[in-house]
């Protein structure tokens, strides 16, 4: 008898520590997301302002934010700049990587769309 209520705490131990160990599992993962979510929010923000801190090499007032896929333009008098402001270990996206790669392969153009009200 005492060894069939031995062998039932035993299993009443096994299946709680099991199941106290997926929620510490679960609730890691929410974290663990939650970390990830706000760090995006903080850079999404930051980005903003990024033109005017001191280290900005071009006219902030010439800037424009565009937020996706690229930061924003900078508008200079002789020249157009793509910007993509990052910070610590981040590093481009791969659409990011395939804007690069089309500026420097020269495939970006201006082109005029006129719409007309009829």
């Amino acid at each position: 008898m005492w060894m069939e209520t031995l062998i039932l705490l035993l299993l009443v131990f096994l299946i709680s520590t099991l199941l106290l160990y997926r929620k510490v599992q679960v609730q890691n993962r929410l974290l663990v997301s939650r970390s990830q979510s706000l760090s995006t929010k903080y850079g999404k923000m930051t980005e903003q302002f990024m033109p005017f801190l001191k280290d900005y090499p071009y006219d902030e007032q010439k800037f424009r934010f565009i937020g996706s896929p690229i930061d924003g333009i900078q508008f200079q008098d002789d020249k157009l700049v793509i910007v993509e402001f990052k910070t610590g270990d981040s590093r481009l996206t791969t659409r990011q990587r395939k804007i690069r790669d089309l500026v420097k392969k020269g495939r970006v153009y201006f082109e005029e769309i006129t719409i007309r009200n009829e």
